[in-house]
């Protein structure tokens, strides 16, 4: 397993009282995330634990388009990722933080 970890700055702080949610399973489509809100100073972090190394990257790029759609500060971001292609991870974030936050974005 290789884990990465990134930072993001620039966005909106979320309700430090809303609910974590959760999306997907390690099994289907081979990729779970988890939001939930954390006092971060401003920041986002997001931790990937992946089988699939070496794609680092590819996890970056993913990120930052997902960050310049969803502008999000305070939250922390946990993906458990057993190969799950770009789109798949594009798809699972979409519908993590649109649990996350209720559909009002």
């Amino acid at each position: 397993m290789e884990k990465l970890t990134f930072e993001f700055l620039g966005g909106a702080p979320v309700n430090a009282t809303r609910a974590p949610a959760l999306v997907g399973v390690v099994g289907s489509g081979n990729l779970e995330i988890l939001i939930e809100p954390e006092k971060l100073g401003g920041r986002c972090a997001v931790e990937i634990l992946t089988a699939a190394r070496g794609f680092g990257a590819t996890w970056e790029a993913v990120l930052d388009d997902f960050f310049a759609r969803h502008k999000l500060a305070d939250v922390r971001i946990s993906i458990n990722d057993v190969g799950a292609t770009p789109a798949v991870v594009s798809l699972r974030l979409d519908q993590a933080v649109e649990n996350f936050l209720g559909g009002a974005q």
